[in-house]
């Protein structure tokens, strides 16, 4: 059976931008009376007024590289929520498993796949074929947690760590990854520890924040979502397609410890746990005039960007 082929078709859903359109691209909004927004500073403001302090580099044993045909898509793994999976994949990259195999799926509003379609001659691996389930850590371990100020529909509390969205349940001592845009799962069976690794997936749609804690999310992806958001959708079930033809190729998957430095992909993160970050959600929480007529006052998780650079 194919991986995640039980997951229900969500309804797709169109993402905010996280920047405004230019003047002549955007509809015409009906002025709202009263006084008008003061301006503030926008997101880009506050990345290039930040210091080299506020940003870390990609952990080369923990960045992956995905060469499509279209060009390179960057993930960075979260070995401290999904130890397990993501040193499975490790070992999965290592020997080459993904080389020459596809994108199989992209669901509409949902959801890219790729790995082994093959359900009856499936390319064999020496990593492990069954990985224990990590859909939720213990909190304490997975690093420094930045909260959230507003209160979360899938969790008793919501923020950062290390340049990722999370979540995490004080109470209960567990924290995981959230489902939000850009974020890498483990696609799986019904069983919990089918999901290996050996099929992976990136949510390109509206957060499905109902999968939190079914699947283990592995991290996300950093730079290339553009190259996955634009997949042919697939007609068959789930998204996933039809015709051997109607499938993208993956040239390779490296770890950027795997290849030389000029290979690699010079980004950096800002650092979630800086001032600099706090001044980002703010910008996104409260936007300033003369554009924005009324401010939200408020954030979901993931819509909070995580802003991801060239590095200086």
């Amino acid at each position: 059976m194919q991986a995640m082929t039980t997951i229900q078709t969500l309804a797709a859903t169109a993402l905010l931008a996280l920047f405004s359109l230019p003047a002549s691209g955007a509809a015409a909004a009906p002025a709202r009376s009263g006084k008008e927004l003061p301006p503030k500073p926008s997101v880009a403001d506050v990345v290039k007024a930040s210091t080299p302090a506020d940003w870390r580099p990609l952990d080369p044993e923990n960045t992956l590289y995905m060469e499509l045909p279209a060009g390179r898509v960057v993930m960075e793994l979260a070995p401290n929520f999904a130890p397990k999976a993501a040193a499975n994949i490790r070992a999965l990259v290592r020997e080459r498993y993904f080389d020459g195999l596809w994108i199989m799926r992209a669901q509409d509003g949902f959801v890219v796949q790729w790995g082994d379609p093959d359900e009856d001659t499936p390319r064999p691996f020496k990593a492990a074929r069954t990985v224990d389930a990590e859909f939720t850590v213990p909190a304490r371990g997975t690093g420094r947690f930045t909260l959230l100020k507003e209160r979360d529909v899938y969790a008793p509390q919501v923020g950062h760590v290390n340049g990722f969205p999370a979540a995490r349940d004080p109470k209960a001592g567990q924290a995981w990854l959230p489902h939000c845009y850009a974020m890498v799962g483990v696609a799986r069976d019904e069983a919990s520890n089918t999901g290996n690794g050996s099929q992976l997936y990136a949510v390109i749609g509206h957060a499905p924040r109902h999968l939190d804690r079914n699947i283990t999310v592995v991290g996300r992806v950093v730079s290339g979502m553009p190259l996955l958001t634009v997949m042919p959708r697939g007609t068959g079930a789930a998204g996933f397609y039809d015709k051997a033809e109607q499938r993208t190729p993956i040239a390779s998957v490296r770890l950027a410890a795997d290849v030389t430095p000029h290979e690699r992909s010079r980004l950096e993160v800002m650092r979630t746990e800086s001032a600099a970050f706090q001044a980002v959600i703010e910008a996104q929480r409260n936007r300033g005039g003369p554009w924005t007529k009324v401010a939200a006052g408020a954030i979901d998780l993931c819509n909070v960007p995580i802003p991801v650079r060239e590095r200086q």
